[in-house]
């Protein structure tokens, strides 16, 4: 064993993490090696300084004491909305995509588990005529903003150690869904270890230290780490465009909500969506101490939630939908965590995690006894100078896949993405009386205003049936 091995463990034993290397004489150079390495990545005093936060944790109350609602640009088809201004900022973000300013990035790290699916969320069936995947969807979506800005949009696609080369299978077998393979970047996402409710690292093998993803705020820190924020600073590009890959409505890349974030100044800007009723599971964006905030429906007071203003609406309505442009100078400012002032906090989990007893046998726990580490997106929100927060339909931006049944379901979603491309025909003036299924394709139009355009623009148009596919 080389001396970079020996003071690599004589480190873990100083801090009380020795059991990292209990079975180490028992592997073969490969398991040793695989396992100095890993080891080797963490950062113990990190840990340590997590542990104790997580041990503080549950002592710690919250204070909402002069918690508002967080102000927001109202939707151009709400009674409040200026069109004016949704004109502008169409014309300003069409104008940075041409520039080559932005760039789409999709958090996709997640197995289609709870969907019985046992491959990437993102290869997951999920249109209601042609069952197009959702990666399919966005790639469609991204070609065919490209395409209206004469500008190609590069594509940042994080995966997780689990599914990245499954993924990244996926695309070559699909020819990357008519994007040019120089479009597409992957990466995968960073990794934390697992704690005991002692502070003890887990091991889940003999040679393998537990390991859970850090979070989808964690995502900034694996763009700094992956070098792809320096090239994409270096090619021009001035912010990202952040999505989640279990939301197919989302656009991709909205050059109103591009413009926006130009006008205003902003180094991170976000969509909401007016709540569907009070106890609705979504962050709540809110105004604390002067910083804008995302508070978690499970943290605020219910009484909170369910608080009304004098015409009858929520008071605090302002539902966050995890769509975000995040400025590139920012994201690196957060992603290289040189300035503790500007590190997002770490959130824990108490989970069940399997591990390696003293003796090597696993171990399936029936209680959670596992700490998890994990970073928001939204936590990143109070740290900017300028945050600004865009309206958006429910209807036209907003239909998640995460259960197998039920609500934000497949069969959901699907009838979802019906609803909104019949509400397209009927505003072209068409009569969708029993049709039930229809879908249309990103790439004749991937929203409602160029739709309609298109349609009136057709020569011979397809008769209207059920099970309709527009392309």
């Amino acid at each position: 064993m080389g001396m970079d091995a020996e003071a690599l463990i004589v480190k873990y034993e100083s801090v009380g993490q020795g059991q990292v290397f209990r079975f180490f004489e028992e592997l073969d150079h490969e398991g040793k090696e695989a396992l100095l390495e890993q080891a080797g990545s963490i950062d113990l005093g990190e840990i340590g300084n997590l542990y104790s936060s997580w041990k503080g944790h549950a002592c710690r109350t919250v204070d909402f004491g002069g918690l508002e609602p967080a102000p927001y640009v109202p939707h151009w088809r709400s009674p409040y909305g200026d069109p004016g201004s949704w004109a502008r900022a169409k014309e300003t973000g069409m104008q940075a995509l041409a520039d080559g300013k932005v760039a789409a990035f999709t958090v996709a790290g997640g197995q289609g588990t709870r969907l019985g699916f046992d491959a990437p969320k993102g290869t997951f069936p999920v249109t209601p005529v042609l069952n197009k995947s959702l990666f399919q969807v966005f790639a469609e979506k991204i070609k065919a903003v490209g395409n209206d800005c004469g500008q190609p949009i590069e594509w940042l696609v994080m995966t997780s150690q689990d599914n990245d080369a499954d993924t990244r299978s996926f695309f070559l077998q699909n020819s990357f869904f008519g994007l040019e393979e120089g479009q597409v970047y992957f990466f995968t996402q960073g990794l934390m270890p697992v704690v005991d409710k002692d502070g003890k690292i887990l091991l889940s093998g003999k040679g393998k230290i537990a390991m859970s993803p850090d979070g989808h705020g964690g995502s900034l820190r694996a763009l700094a780490r992956s070098g792809h924020l320096s090239r994409l600073k270096e090619k021009g590009v001035e912010m990202i465009s952040y999505f989640q890959v279990d939301n197919p409505l989302a656009q991709c890349i909205d050059p109103e909500f591009v413009g926006f974030h130009i006008m205003e100044g902003a180094e991170i800007s976000s969509k909401m969506i007016l709540k569907a009723y009070p106890l609705e599971k979504v962050g709540h964006f809110c105004i604390q101490d002067g910083k804008q905030v995302v508070i978690e429906y499970s943290d605020l007071p219910a009484e909170m939630q369910e608080e009304t203003l004098e015409d009858g609406s929520l008071r605090f309505r302002a539902g966050s939908i995890a769509i975000h442009i995040i400025g590139l100078d920012f994201a690196n400012r957060l992603g290289e965590g040189k300035d503790t002032a500007l590190a997002l906090p770490f959130h824990f989990a108490n989970k069940k995690v399997p591990f390696l007893d003293d003796v090597g046998n696993l171990v399936e726990p029936e209680e959670p006894n596992g700490v998890k580490f994990e970073m928001f997106i939204f936590d990143a929100l109070p740290l900017a100078k300028r945050a600004v927060i865009v309206e958006t339909r429910r209807e036209d931006e907003f239909s998640p896949v995460k259960n197998a049944e039920g609500k934000d379901s497949p069969a959901t979603c699907k009838a979802d993405q019906s609803k909104q491309h019949m509400r397209w025909l009927a505003l072209a003036g068409e009569t969708t009386a029993g049709m039930e299924t229809v879908e249309i394709s990103p790439l004749f139009a991937h929203n409602q205003e160029i739709f309609i355009e298109r349609w009136a623009a057709l020569g011979t148009k397809p008769t209207l049936v059920n099970n309709l596919y527009i392309q």
